[in-house]
């Protein structure tokens, strides 16, 4: 069976994108293949955060997992610091692979100019950690949005370098695609970001707060008409009705919008609506995981059992085939 990983890191509680672009995959995934998913908390470290809030922020992302539906008896979940087989397996893996290649990678470059004081090793370092975090598992299918296919290209690069250097040892993973692998922001630029104050929904907002966010995404006068924009406030609604399958309101307010006749704040009423509704069953699930912290509990310690005993397998191999 093969084996699947993927990770979401400890910024704050989950949004449509994670959802969209990663989540989605990984409930697909989990009743075919051999799944762990991660909340990877060290790497949640390399940008600016609060230490007094980590803890909290990796379990509201545990909690996230559990309402969204993934099933421990499914799949394994996993906290990326209690498995330190993790940060072993990036340095053996960063003695073989370049410093120059790190330096040019898009994310490394855009996490450098939106924390210019905050540049550090860690930040650097970051796709060896995300290799090792994927090869530890030997995992082969990663579901994660478009964005981290650079990432995911250094990750076959390495496990190419390894094997050739010491032997057949790790697959090359590919990345699961999902219809939502991009969910654009709600301020028109960029994707959805929980590092981005009002480009996100949560999938616990209720639906007051998501009608109040909606209601901040910058439109232009509804008399502009022409095809849709590809790009901007506009462009994200319309992309957010096609998410939540809304193919009659989305012809209905493309052909307003050609006829220069739109009404955005229908629109926007009619998409508050739909995303409640469609995240109605994973805020009632989670109520019931917040209220039962001992199951929780539970199920995290069996988990990380369990992938601490995977990791122990891969680093024995690595450290036979290093010669260590």
């Amino acid at each position: 069976m093969k084996r699947v990983y993927s990770g979401i890191r400890a910024t704050g509680r989950l949004h449509l994108g994670n959802y969209f672009g990663a989540v989605k995959g990984m409930l697909e995934l989990q009743s075919k293949y051999d799944c762990i998913f991660s909340v990877v908390d060290l790497h949640t470290i390399t940008v600016p955060y609060d230490p007094k809030t980590l803890k909290d922020s990796v379990r509201n992302v545990l909690l996230d997992y559990l309402a969204a539906g993934l099933n421990p008896e499914k799949c394994k979940l996993e906290i990326q610091s209690k498995v330190p087989q993790h940060t072993e397996l990036a340095y053996y893996l960063s003695t073989i692979y370049p410093v120059s290649r790190l330096e040019d990678l898009p994310t490394y470059k855009e996490k450098k100019a939106q924390y210019p004081k905050y540049v550090n090793m860690g930040l650097l370092y970051y796709s060896v950690l995300m290799a090792a975090d994927i090869l530890l598992y030997k995992a082969e299918l990663v579901p994660v949005g478009i964005d981290q296919e650079p990432h995911l290209e250094v990750a076959r690069e390495i496990a190419r370098k390894f094997n050739s250097m010491f032997g057949d040892t790790f697959p090359e993973p590919v990345r699961f695609k999902t219809p939502g692998e991009y969910v654009p922001s709600l301020s028109g630029k960029g994707k959805m970001s929980k590092s981005v104050e009002g480009s996100y929904i949560n999938l616990t907002d209720d639906v007051s707060v998501i009608k109040q966010k909606l209601a901040k995404v910058p439109t232009d006068s509804g008399k502009t008409g022409g095809d849709l924009p590809k790009e901007g406030g506009v462009a994200s609604l319309f992309a957010l009705l096609k998410l939540f399958e809304m193919e009659n309101e989305y012809e209905k307010f493309e052909k307003d919008y050609k006829d220069k006749k739109i009404q955005y704040s229908l629109l926007k009423e009619a998409l508050s609506n739909r995303i409640y509704e469609t995240l109605f069953e994973i805020r009632e699930k989670r109520k019931e995981f917040e209220g039962n912290s001992e199951l929780v509990d539970a199920i995290i310690k069996e988990s990380v059992e369990q992938c601490l005993k995977e990791a122990a397998k891969t680093i024995s191999e690595v450290r036979q085939k290093m010669g260590l």
